[in-house]
C-alpha cells in the first residue's frame, strides 16, 4: 500500500490498473450540478503567458505577439519583428504548494511578407509526490515521483490577403501521470490539430482618432480521446472554439487603448446519465463516442436544451493602454455560468518594454465565492523580438 505524503488533498488523485484521473480545479468548480463539461490534459486550457492573462485571459483577435501560438498562430503574419523568442511561468496553487507550474517556450520565424511559422513546448508539472510503503509496522521510503504532462506545437501561417490570414498547427499531447512502481500504468499521447484565422484591418478614422479592427477564431486541439491503459476510461482533449474580436484606438504614434472581447466553447460533448443494472441513476459521465462525433454533438446535447448550451459559453472582456510605445496596463474580467464552472474572476496587468525586450506581470483574483486556483499568483512572461522593424499597434497600415 503507498500512500502519497503531504500532498494528498491536492491535484491529483491517481488509480492504478484502470483508471487514470487528473482533477483539475479550473474544471471541477460546479457547486450546483454534475453536468460541467470534464476533459483529460486540461492544462491546455490555462493561459500561459502574462500579457493575455491580464486582459481577462484572452488573445485570439488582440494584436500579434510572441505567445500568438497558443491563441491564434494566423497573427504571426502581422507581428513586427522577422523572428522573436517568448517565455513564461505560471505557478499553479501556489497559495498550497511550491512546485506545480506551467512553464511555456515558443518561438516565431517569419518566412517571407506573407507567411511564417512557429513552434512551442508547454510543461506542465504537477511537483513531486513522495511514496511511502508500510512494511512490517515500519514506513519505507519508495521514492519521489513527479506526474507532468506536456505538448509540442507547430504552426504555418499565411496571409490570404492584405488584410487576411489563416493558420494550420499540430500538436503532440503526452500526459505522464503513471506512477513507475506499477508495471501496467502506461502514459497517455494523443495528437491535435488547431485551424485559426484573422483579420487585420488597416487604420481608420473613428471620430478624432485612427482605429483598427481585429476579428479572430481558433479551433484548438482537434484530435483522439486520450487512453492511459487497456480497459481504461477514455478522456476527450479540450477541443475548443474562440471567437473574438479587437478595438485599438489610436490616439497617436506612440499611444493607444485597446479594447478586446471573446468568448469561448468547448467542442466536447455534455455529460450523460448513468444507471445501474436496477435502472437507478447513479451520476453523469462521459459518452463513448468518438471526437469527431463529439464535437458535431457538443452543439445540441446539453440536456436542458438550447438554455444550457449557452451556458457553456464563456466570455471575457479586456482592456489594454499602452503609454509611449514602454508601458501598459491592462485589466479584464472573465465569465463562466455558476451551473458549469463558475470561474468569474478579474485580471490586472502591466508590461514594460526594454529595447527589444517586452516584459509581462499579470494578477488575478475570484470574484465568485469558490477560490481560484490561480487566485492572488504573480504570473511573468519574457518576450524577445529579433529584427524588429515597426510598431504594428500605431503606425503600420
Amino acid at each position: 500500500m503507498y500512500y502519497l505524503k503531504d500532498k494528498s488533498f491536492h491535484i491529483l488523485l491517481i488509480h492504478i490498473k484502470n483508471l487514470i484521473i487528473f482533477i483539475c480545479p479550473l474544471i471541477l468548480f460546479s457547486q450546483s450540478t454534475d453536468r460541467v463539461i470534464t476533459t483529460g490534459v486540461p492544462f491546455l486550457l490555462i493561459t500561459p503567458d502574462a500579457r493575455a492573462a491580464g486582459m481577462g485571459e484572452l488573445g485570439v483577435a488582440t494584436s500579434a505577439d510572441a505567445f500568438s501560438q497558443q491563441w491564434n498562430p494566423a497573427k504571426y503574419v502581422f507581428v513586427d519583428s522577422n523572428s522573436g523568442l517568448g517565455i513564461s511561468y505560471t505557478p499553479y496553487l501556489s497559495q498550497l504548494v511550491d512546485d506545480i507550474f506551467l512553464g511555456n517556450l515558443t518561438y516565431y520565424k517569419q518566412i517571407n511578407e506573407r507567411s511564417s511559422w512557429a513552434g512551442s513546448l508547454k510543461y506542465f508539472s504537477l511537483g513531486d509526490i513522495q511514496f511511502n510503503e508500510i512494511v512490517g509496522g515500519s514506513i519505507v521510503d519508495q521514492g519521489v515521483q513527479r506526474p507532468n504532462e506536456l505538448t509540442l506545437d507547430i504552426s504555418y501561417a499565411l496571409k490570404l490577403s492584405k488584410k487576411f490570414s489563416m493558420s494550420v498547427g499540430g500538436r503532440f499531447i503526452r500526459s505522464d501521470l503513471k506512477i513507475s512502481m506499477d508495471a501496467d500504468a502506461t502514459s497517455a499521447n494523443s495528437l491535435g490539430v488547431d485551424i485559426s484565422g484573422f483579420y487585420n484591418s488597416d487604420l481608420f478614422d473613428f471620430y478624432n482618432n485612427s482605429s483598427r479592427l481585429r476579428v479572430g477564431f481558433n479551433i484548438s486541439n482537434i484530435g483522439p480521446r486520450l487512453k492511459y491503459d487497456e480497459g481504461g476510461q477514455m478522456n476527450f482533449i479540450p477541443t475548443n472554439l474562440r471567437i473574438g474580436s479587437g478595438f485599438d484606438i489610436v490616439f497617436d504614434d506612440k499611444n493607444l487603448l485597446g479594447i478586446h472581447f471573446e468568448a469561448s466553447k468547448l467542442l466536447v460533448p455534455s455529460p450523460v446519465a448513468s444507471y445501474n443494472d436496477e435502472n437507478e441513476f447513479i451520476g453523469y459521465k462521459q459518452p463513448d463516442i468518438n471526437f469527431l462525433t463529439g464535437i458535431f454533438r457538443s452543439f445540441n446535447d446539453a440536456p436542458d436544451g438550447f438554455s444550457e448550451e449557452l451556458k457553456e459559453i464563456t466570455w471575457a472582456l479586456g482592456f489594454e493602454y499602452l503609454f509611449n510605445n514602454i508601458i501598459a496596463f491592462r485589466t479584464g474580467y472573465f465569465n463562466e455560468s455558476e451551473q458549469k464552472g463558475s470561474r468569474r474572476y478579474v485580471t490586472f496587468g502591466t508590461g514594460f518594454s526594454l529595447n527589444f525586450t517586452k516584459i509581462d506581470i499579470s494578477y488575478l483574483f475570484s470574484t465568485a465565492k469558490i477560490r481560484n486556483p490561480l487566485e492572488n499568483t504573480l504570473r511573468f512572461s519574457l518576450a524577445f523580438a529579433i529584427n524588429s522593424s515597426k510598431n504594428e499597434n500605431v503606425v503600420e497600415n
